[in-house]
């Protein structure tokens, strides 16, 4: 194709040679193209270009189809389904810097500010490559300024949000920075549809790499957020089921469970190596549930309870909860001399079914108090009117 040749003869030769060159199950798509062009249905054939892409027999033509048909009418579709096609179609490039330069060529073309939405899509997509291709430093820059649009954004496709923080998440497991991957995976994770939009192998390693990042993260305290998320389910009967089991644990701050499980640790290299830390994290676990069950007037704990809930040696105590206190974990006060603990404030917590259920019991043990203290006084009331 010329830029001087008429938009038919383009159209014409594109069609033409298309028809030569594919399977004969593609040509209806063709045809379609030629018919919906000409008519200037932009929508419709956005949408037809949608379902060819999407076709499997499809897959060794898309990079052609894009850049010698797509591109002709580039600026009269809407620009974020245009850098959706694009996203698809750059799947196909597996030379990085042809991938790049397909991706960076586009958004040289896009009018960024005619649809914010389809520029943080690209700019994710491009972070993303960048980061397949080792390049840390250019995938943060690229992501940095994704988030300065998308941030001003209200009402988000959720396509966009996935592609954000899905490369944001990759960024953060690559750097090995925990807390903010379990961050970015679970935002990810609510903006797609684990079933139909990742394959089993991918819903398996990301419960997998969410567990240890909960594990690990070390501002990370409370797990009910995962532990209620469907995508644990894709441990189950896997070889990694026991970790599943090893959240709960945690979330219970079950010591004695956490000692049974330790004997596995050696099948994820990553936790037996970290060890010493998730037995600190463990037992503050611990303190946590201990303080949470307790009556808001019954939270001053003297360090020998603390140590058996715990089963620290006493001497060990002080540093527990001074630990949980700059954690802001819990807030209180500690009594070194008389060795007590009083605490007036527990974190919020996601709370798991079990615990519901034991804050279900104790709303009802309140009421039947009340009743108590009702029954009581009305007499007394009744007698002085």
């Amino acid at each position: 194709m010329t830029a001087s040749q008429p938009p038919k003869l383009i159209l014409d030769e594109f069609i033409g040679t298309a028809l030569s060159a594919t399977p004969s199950e593609l040509h209806p798509y063709f045809e379609s193209f030629r018919t919906l062009y000409t008519r200037k249905l932009w929508h419709q054939l956005t949408l037809k270009l949608f379902q060819f892409f999407d076709e499997p027999l499809a897959r060794p033509y898309r990079v052609d189809v894009f850049e010698r048909f797509v591109r002709d009418f580039e600026t009269r579709i809407n620009q974020l389904r245009l850098v959706e096609l694009a996203v698809k179609v750059s799947k196909d490039i597996d030379n990085p810097q042809t991938h790049l330069n397909f991706l960076t060529s586009l958004l040289s073309r896009l009018d960024t500010d005619k649809s914010k939405e389809a520029h943080v899509l690209l700019l994710a997509s491009i972070a993303h490559a960048k980061l397949l291709y080792g390049d840390l430093e250019g995938t943060k820059g690229d992501m940095d300024a994704a988030w300065k649009v998308l941030d001003t954004l209200e009402g988000v496709e959720g396509s966009v949000n996935a592609a954000y923080y899905g490369v944001a998440a990759d960024y953060y497991k690559a750097k090995a920075e925990y807390a903010p991957y379990y961050r970015h995976s679970l935002l990810y994770l609510a903006c797609v549809d684990p079933e139909k939009d990742l394959t089993v192998e991918e819903r398996l390693l990301r419960a997998h790499d969410l567990s240890v990042s909960a594990f690990l993260g070390d501002s990370i305290y409370n797990f009910g957020e995962l532990l209620v998320h469907p995508i644990l389910d894709a441990l189950d009967g896997t070889q990694h089921e026991w970790i599943k089991k090893l959240l709960f644990t945690f979330n219970e701050g079950n010591i004695g469970k956490f000692e049974a499980l330790a004997p596995l640790f050696p099948k994820e290299p990553i936790l037996q190596e970290n060890y010493a830390f998730l037995r600190q994290k463990i037992c503050l676990m611990s303190l946590i549930e201990s303080v949470f069950k307790r009556h808001s007037t019954d939270r001053t704990m003297s360090f020998q309870t603390i140590a058996e809930e715990t089963r620290l040696p006493i001497d060990e105590v002080e540093h527990l909860v001074m630990k949980a206190l700059s954690l802001k974990l819990i807030r209180g006060s500690l009594d070194q001399v008389d060795q007590k603990a009083q605490i007036v404030w527990v974190q919020p917590r996601v709370l798991s079914r079990e615990q519901i259920g034991g804050l279900a019991k104790r709303l009802d043990k309140w009421v039947s108090d009340l009743n108590t203290v009702e029954k009581r006084i009305a007499p007394e009331v009744l007698t002085s009117a």
